[in-house]
């Protein structure tokens, strides 16, 4: 039966028509996956049930690859290298931009970082079927003018009422979200990465393709099985990480990642126990907390105006904005922010996003006896997940002998056994 969510966050009051669509979309992704995977009587899209319990998943909205790979300096360094950085690493379900500005001497410091958790396929559904919501929309996001047409379709398109949604979902793609991995959108040229700079200079909305509704709707899948482990005395208990994660090779990498490791194992400890899980309404990725305490600003804390929360009611905010506002004379890099032992000015969005917790809410249904034959037994691995190891670093590691080049400092070669 198909579900009906509201709009990310009730941050939208979408009409009948459009919210149809916006669910439509859902349950072809949520039908596509399960055709992949197969049916789970242990996960459902949306649960039927008002009262059942809401749980917020959590994890952080750091890049865990190039920490891994290399160091949580070097981490720091790749992420924050702008469009690339983003392009590249930004894979937790959480994206970020940074503000510059001239200082008083013309120096172009970080004024601000932009976080947001907003899913991609949400807006191509606006800008397919109501273009004037798409532009009000980011206009307030932005607070600025309203972007041009061709800021969002393409410098071809000065009024997309004409073009057909068909033609809208394409040109939109091309500009501001690349195809997402997206068949049809790959299919008609959709570039990976968008042409566009609007969602590239500030983080409207995510657009790393492995931030997908699919690759969302798709980890929690994947988990909800009651995966367990036999012990040396016959019995089963739940299974763990890297069980769950090596039942295929390409999996082992996402182990290493925050976000599908806490997905998925929090769907399996559910299904263990016998309870459907389902995605609490409305569906979306959304922040769920974040810890300003380890930020200092000339020695107290950060003034509650530079902390900022958007894109949805209390609890399901998808856009978070840390820095003084353009109007305020200070600069993100006059805030200090406490590592180990250490104090440290913030000169990017990493060390924000360290401090930010993001993830989905879903629904547990009441535990219920598991039959003896829905188990998947899995057999204990031949030893631990090395994530060092993970073919991944083979990437991270060309994105920093780019960055290397570009800043002038070399640097060590990470391959899938390390350093070498």
């Amino acid at each position: 039966m198909p579900s009906s969510f509201s709009a990310p966050g009730f941050a939208d009051d979408l009409n009948p028509g459009l919210l149809d669509r916006w669910n439509a979309v859902i349950n072809a992704e949520f039908n596509r996956i399960e055709e992949e995977q197969g049916a789970s009587r242990y996960f459902t899209l949306r649960s039927i049930d008002p009262a059942a319990p809401r749980h917020a998943v959590s994890w952080f909205g750091n890049p865990a690859e190039p920490e891994f790979c290399f160091d949580q300096a070097t981490a720091r360094k790749l992420c924050d290298w702008g469009v690339r950085g983003r392009r590249g690493l930004h894979n937790e379900y959480c994206e970020y931009a940074v503000v510059t500005a001239p200082d008083s001497q013309g120096r172009m410091r970080p004024k601000r970082v932009q976080v947001t958790t907003e899913l991609s396929e949400y807006y191509q559904v606006l800008a397919e079927e109501d273009p004037d919501l798409l532009r009000e929309t980011l206009t307030e996001t932005l607070g600025t003018k309203p972007p041009h047409w061709q800021e969002l379709y393409g410098p071809a398109v000065a009024n997309p009422q004409l073009l057909s949604p068909a033609q809208r979902r394409v040109a939109f793609a091309r500009q501001m979200t690349g195809h997402g991995k997206h068949t049809d959108l790959a299919k008609a040229g959709v570039p990976r990465d968008p042409d566009g700079s609007l969602n590239a200079v500030n983080a409207l909305f995510m657009a790393h393709p492995i931030n997908g509704l699919d690759d969302l709707i798709g980890i929690v899948a994947f988990g909800a099985k009651p995966y367990a482990r036999r012990t040396a005395t016959g019995e089963l208990e739940a299974a763990g990480r890297d069980q769950i994660f090596r039942q295929e090779p390409y999996q082992e990498q996402l182990a290493c990642r925050n976000a599908d490791p806490a997905a998925a194992l929090a769907a399996a400890g559910a299904a263990f126990k016998g309870q459907t899980v389902s995605f609490a309404d409305p569906l979306g990725v959304y922040i769920h907390g974040f810890t300003p305490d380890v930020f200092q600003f000339e020695g107290g804390p950060v003034p509650a105006e530079w902390i900022r929360t958007g894109r949805g009611r209390p609890g399901l905010h998808q856009r978070l904005e840390f820095g003084p506002a353009d109007d305020d004379p200070h600069f993100l890099d006059e805030i200090t922010v406490v590592e180990g032992d250490s104090e440290k000015l913030v000169t990017g969005g990493y060390q924000v996003v360290r401090r930010v917790e993001v993830g989905p809410v879903v629904t547990l249904g009441a535990p219920t006896a598991v039959p003896a034959q829905d188990f998947v037994v899995l057999p204990d691995p031949p030893g631990p997940i090395l994530c060092r190891e993970a073919s991944v670093c083979l990437s991270v590691s060309a994105l920093k002998r780019d960055f290397d080049a570009a800043t002038g400092g070399p640097g060590p070669v990470i391959g899938p056994r390390g350093r070498r």
